[in-house]
């Protein structure tokens, strides 16, 4: 029996990893009736419980854990952080009752563990986003900024970004984000600095941050983002639908954006060179693949008044 229940166990835990919570839940459900004081299974469930947005759960599941090792970082940021977002999800009268709890058990994280980047992540968010007269603080924002520095220079650099980015300071945000590509250069760096110029209206600086991300990790996703500029802001066609073709080409279920989106921008690509028989062509291949897809229905009424 004792084989058979860590045979479950395991493969509860392989569900997990498969992010097929449906099948692990039951199992580690059952075997806390078992091990009421198992920690790695009230754990598991209460990450369960998170990514369902059921923070309740989540929240009771994580105060246990703090309650029974208060020394454990990880469990004060899962506890504090399962707060700050069921504050998000409730009106701000009621988000204001859990805001001191959700700055101590985020502080005490980072004060146990003093290279926790994600807790310190969720103090920047924390004071950047709670108005002052809640304790919000540009200050303290920073504050937590730079310790992150310290700990890895790219989130010091990300999270000065996000700061002035939020406070709507979008050169020093540009600075830091190029600051962040040069010491570290991951996908995600450029990502921002591409989602900062979209939002600034700078598709030609969006589209050759994009270009030099491309060339450097070869992600088929970023020949889709290409396409989707050059489709917004009628800019650099040939190359928008060039990005396009090599997304459908090379598409697979792991780029994020499915395919009818693609052929989405491709329409609108065309319709804006004037070309309407091929613009239409792509729209209702769109169309095709999903016939309540209401942008591509706008987009054919466009298209249709050429």
């Amino acid at each position: 029996m004792f084989a058979v229940a860590q045979t479950n166990y395991q493969q509860a835990e392989e569900y997990f990893k498969q992010e097929k919570f449906s099948k692990a839940k039951p199992i580690f459900e059952n075997y806390l009736k078992q091990n009421p004081d198992d920690k790695k299974t009230r754990e598991y469930l209460g990450d369960i419980a998170a990514y369902g947005k059921n923070w309740d759960a989540a929240i009771t599941y994580y105060e246990a854990l703090v309650q029974d090792e208060p020394s454990n970082a990880n469990y004060h940021f899962k506890y504090g952080g399962a707060m700050g977002l069921k504050a998000m999800s409730i009106s701000k009268i009621r988000a204001v009752a859990y805001i001191g709890d959700i700055k101590h058990e985020l502080e005490q994280a980072a004060k146990l563990d003093p290279k926790h980047i994600e807790a310190r992540w969720a103090l920047v968010e924390f004071y950047i986003q709670l108005p002052g007269i809640f304790g919000g603080s540009e200050n303290k924002a920073i504050d937590y900024a730079t310790e992150l520095g310290k700990i890895s220079k790219v989130d010091g650099y990300l999270a000065n970004g996000y700061i002035a980015e939020y406070t709507d300071r979008p050169k020093d945000a540009e600075r830091y984000y190029k600051k962040a590509i040069e010491v570290g250069g991951s996908p995600h760096t450029y990502e921002k600095l591409s989602n900062l110029y979209e939002k600034n209206n700078q598709p030609k600086e969006a589209i050759v941050t994009n270009s030099e991300a491309l060339k450097k990790h070869k992600r088929n996703q970023l020949n889709y983002q290409i396409g989707k500029i050059s489709a917004q802001y009628n800019l650099e066609p040939e190359y928008g639908i060039e990005c396009l073709s090599q997304y459908l080409a090379n598409y697979s279920i792991k780029d994020g954006v499915p395919k009818d989106w693609a052929y989405y921008r491709l329409a609108q690509i065309y319709k804006n060179l004037g070309k309407k028989e091929i613009a239409l062509t792509w729209i209702n291949k769109a169309l095709i693949d999903r016939t309540d897809f209401k942008e591509a229905q706008q987009e054919k009424s466009l298209i249709l008044a050429l």
